[in-house]
């Protein structure tokens, strides 16, 4: 890429006090000047998915997450383990990237932050087999597991503050970056 990527950062979480949110938040920091980083926050807005809605015209915010998807380069996600898989509100998000093709051939990694002895082991298999149904290029090399605990977290910034928890959180988006395009 000649030009700057735009690199799309979802949270899978909507806790307001989220350790996701807070990693993504801090990826969008460390990719200044290297990335044009958007986070999409419209997570809580997506009406429940039915594929008998997924037909012109499309919801609103459906069609805002498909937007972005498209005009992003790469995606990278980072989100919690829910009883050993994806959180609903982030599953039902992933549905709806199903019928579009925008996140096809799309290089996507993800961050699992969970401090658990799974490293959420149920949470990265369940995205490995979802984003496999959208036809995403997953970047083995930045999916990860980047354990990030509660007081990595600067209270009055909200990013990760410890230099040895960003520094791999780094490298996944260095990975992600750098990957080639399919």
């Amino acid at each position: 890429m000649t030009e700057i990527p735009t690199l799309l950062l979802i949270s899978g979480s909507l806790r307001g006090a989220s350790t996701n949110s807070a990693v993504v938040r801090t990826l969008a920091e460390l990719a200044e000047g290297r990335a044009k980083a958007v986070t999409y926050e419209g997570m809580g807005s997506l009406p429940h998915f039915n594929p008998d809605d997924d037909t012109e015209p499309l919801p609103a915010e459906v069609v805002r997450l498909r937007a972005l998807i498209s005009s992003a380069d790469a995606i990278l996600i980072c989100t919690p383990e829910y009883a050993g898989s994806l959180p609903g509100s982030f599953k039902n998000l992933l549905d709806w990237t199903v019928g579009g093709v925008e996140i096809t051939d799309k290089r996507v990694g993800w961050i699992n932050a969970s401090v658990a002895p799974t490293g959420a082991a149920g949470a990265h298999a369940a995205l490995r087999t979802v984003l496999g149904y959208t036809g995403a290029l997953v970047v083995d090399a930045a999916a990860a597991h980047v354990p990030v605990p509660r007081d990595a977290i600067d209270p009055g910034s909200g990013l990760v503050a410890k230099a040895d928890v960003r520094k791999p959180l780094a490298g996944v988006l260095e990975t992600l970056l750098g990957a080639e395009p399919a």
